[in-house]
């Protein structure tokens, strides 16, 4: 007798998808890719626009001297580096304190009505265009103290500033373990010292994240400085009188009709941005701390 043929094996999976698929598939990723593309453009022609005309004149004595007077060529923004630095720490100073302190109420004890005002006041806050902030700024310092200040800009970024801190710290104190609470609390701590010296330790690298973040917002703006400091072409470091600021300087220079002055523009907006990419580069240092901590 003969043996039977033996049968032919049919595969229970398919070898591989289908064209139809494969081109689906394909289409899918570079429409990824381009709509990727499409995000960083902007940034990157704005990158390349501000350093081709900024750099040149990057130079020493731009960071080190004063503006010159009108018709001379030359000078720096010294004194708008340095009005800023103190603008932006009195705008800190200000709003860390408070902003990290309403955060851990809302987070720790902020389920009620008047957290949920203060929760719904810093999202609401968080919309207002900085130009109105300005006006509220001016009403606030500058009318009551009769003049333009280094302090009213600096309160002015300090409102820009604090919703920023409080949500961000309401949200980070949230994810630190109930179990470090408890703990604490077994061991006889009451609920503020449970707060100081474990919660906020614990969060403290997300919170100096978001305080960064609200710092390089605040660094940029314009409109809130010229109600407020309204600048100034002289050395100064009172914070009772006009004070200079890098926007304020980009927004006077881009618009004058000295091509001199509007390279100088250039430049200044290059440091801006160098300032800016400096405190984003520590945002991310800090949060690859986080993990570790």
């Amino acid at each position: 007798m003969t043996s039977p043929a033996p049968r032919k094996l049919v595969p229970l999976v398919a070898s591989g998808p289908s064209l139809p698929r494969r081109l689906f598939d394909r289409g899918s990723t570079v429409t990824c890719y381009l709509a990727a593309l499409i995000v960083v453009s902007p940034l990157a022609l704005i990158l390349w626009h501000v350093i081709r005309l900024g750099l040149p004149g990057m130079t020493a004595d731009f960071f080190f001297h004063l503006p010159k007077p009108v018709g001379e060529t030359g000078g720096g923004v010294a004194n708008a580096i340095v009005g800023t630095g103190i603008m932006v720490l009195i705008g800190t100073a200000i709003s860390v304190p408070i902003g990290v302190g309403a955060g851990l109420y809302l987070a720790e004890h902020g389920n009620g009505r008047f957290g949920t005002f203060v929760r719904t006041t810093a999202d609401v806050l968080s919309g207002v265009p900085s130009i109105v902030i300005g006006v509220a700024a001016y009403g606030l310092v500058v009318v009551p103290m009769g003049r333009f200040s280094g302090l009213a800009g600096g309160v002015a970024l300090a409102i820009i500033m604090l919703p920023t801190i409080v949500r961000s710290t309401e949200e980070v104190v949230r994810l630190v373990p109930r179990s470090y609470r408890e703990a604490a609390l077994a061991l006889g701590a009451p609920r503020w010292r449970v707060i100081q010296q474990v919660v906020l330790p614990a969060a403290a690298p997300a919170v100096l994240t978001a305080v960064l973040l609200a710092l390089a917002r605040a660094a940029g703006e314009t409109a809130p400085l010229l109600f407020t400091a309204l600048g100034s072409r002289f050395w100064s470091v009172s914070v009772d009188r006009p004070m200079a600021s890098l926007p304020v300087y980009i927004f006077d220079y881009a618009r004058a009709p000295y091509d001199d002055w509007n390279r100088q523009a250039w430049s200044a907006a290059l440091v801006l941005l160098m300032l800016v990419t400096v405190v984003s580069a520590l945002v991310r240092f800090s949060i690859r701390r986080v993990p570790r901590r």
